[in-house]
């Protein structure tokens, strides 16, 4: 694939983004080299390579789920609300 400014306008346009000129040549340059580099991974024969290879054999360490809730920071937002009660905004209902 090739970078160019057509493709980086419908990048732009695409992100919401806007490149200044000055900076247009630079940044196509930096795409070219990402795509080429993404080009050279796909050339990899990956075809006896084992899905689920790893670097190590040792199992990912896992933490105890257990809920938890700051109350100070529910509290500290919801004083900035216009109205709320028992820890929710209040409204105006949108559905008819």
């Amino acid at each position: 694939m090739q970078v160019d400014n057509e493709l980086l306008s419908r990048l732009e346009k695409l992100s919401f983004l806007k490149v200044s000129d000055d900076k247009r040549e630079e940044i196509v340059n930096q795409l070219s080299e990402i795509v080429s580099f993404v080009d050279n991974l796909s050339e990899l024969n990956t075809d006896n390579v084992d899905d689920k290879f790893s670097m190590n054999d040792e199992a990912t360490l896992l933490r105890e789920d257990t809920p938890y809730c700051n109350t100070d920071i529910n509290e500290s937002i919801l004083k900035n609300a216009p109205l709320s009660d028992d820890g929710f905004f209040i409204v105006p209902k949108i559905i008819e």
